[in-house]
């Protein structure tokens, strides 16, 4: 009986946790998969009561261009220098988005810059593990001459411009996916919460050019290795003009570029195909859709109606089957 009892129980136990990792692998891929607003200078505020709201602005790209603290809550209650701060630096620096932490004095937070009738657009921000971030190396690495409320504040703006971006920095774990994980088998948990990164990074795509490493690490035929190694070599030779100059940095030869190239973005008028998920090596396809109704590639891109009259079927090769055009023809519809 003893032994029944701890073979059903086991069996139970896996089921329960097979069960709570694919939530917990639901809950991270809708987090990942949130819009991101795109580039906009940023005001984001760490809230905070006695020790006040941390206050940084971010540029565009995410780089931190200023910070200083405000106390606009009890015990303190300077709100008029708070808020006279605030308006300030989004006149200074136009800010156009503003974002708020929802942590302690979140929603305080929240109403107090609401009430100031700032133009810019205002957004409560999940802050789960934006404690674990700001201490941890990579934070290090990123602001070595900031504290950690710092880097929490960035941490924070950051999510606001590009939630997948900036997550992938932080233990999956550690993001608030779920309750009781500590629970459930931990290997298959991990397990689960890279492989949905993994999952989620190559569905969105990657811009080459402005990547971080932790974010490059995840694209599929790279590695945390040639991840630094492309930004080392984007930081000495400039911008990546094409996908195919990935092959110039070390440790990425023609196997690695034909695994990552069709995950990797480039914003380039010249090549428009090198801003989709349209792989390389099927750019020739493309190209025979567009000759067959007369028109050229950028007009398929601006005018996605124009790919309904497109007839696949006297396109199909023994590479390119009818699923890998449709595929193609998704991707050119909506890219990324």
């Amino acid at each position: 009986r003893p032994s029944i009892e701890t073979q059903v129980l086991n069996e139970y136990k896996e089921k329960a946790d097979a069960t709570a990792i694919s939530v917990f692998v639901t809950n991270l891929k809708q987090l990942l998969l949130t819009a991101p607003l795109g580039q906009k200078t940023t005001l984001a505020l760490d809230p905070g009561f006695r020790s006040g709201c941390k206050l940084v602005v971010l540029s565009q790209n995410g780089d931190l261009i200023y910070s200083t603290n405000i106390y606009p809550h009890p015990p303190q209650n300077k709100t008029d220098a708070a808020a006279e701060t605030i308006v300030n630096l989004c006149q200074k620096y136009r800010v156009q988005a503003i974002a708020i932490g929802n942590g302690t004095a979140g929603r305080e937070t929240e109403r107090f810059v609401k009430a100031l009738a700032i133009s810019s657009d205002i957004y409560l921000v999940n802050e789960d593990g934006a404690s674990i971030y700001s201490a941890s190396t990579v934070a290090r690495e990123e602001c070595p001459d900031h504290d950690v409320t710092v880097r929490g504040a960035v941490s924070i703006g950051r999510r606001l411009l590009d939630p997948l971006a900036e997550l992938v920095k932080i233990d999956a774990k550690s993001i608030g996916v779920g309750q009781y994980q500590h629970d459930v088998n931990q290997s298959k948990l991990k397990d689960a919460l890279d492989n949905t990164v993994v999952s989620c990074v190559n569905q969105v795509g990657v811009y080459l050019n402005t990547a971080s490493k932790h974010l490059l690490a995840y694209v599929s035929g790279l590695g945390p290795v040639a991840a630094a190694n492309i930004v080392d070599y984007r930081e000495a030779n400039g911008n990546f003009r094409s996908r195919s100059e990935i092959m110039k940095v070390p440790r990425i030869g023609a196997k690695a570029y034909k695994q990552a190239a069709g995950f990797l973005r480039i914003k380039s008028e010249q090549k428009p195909l090198e801003n989709t998920g349209v792989h390389p090596e099927a750019y020739h396809m493309v190209t025979k859709m567009a000759k067959s109704i007369k028109r050229s590639i950028p007009d398929l891109l601006s005018s996605p109606s124009l790919l309904d009259s497109i007839k696949l079927q006297d396109l199909t090769t023994a590479q390119f089957g009818m699923p890998t055009l449709l595929d193609i023809v998704k991707e050119l519809k909506k890219p990324g």
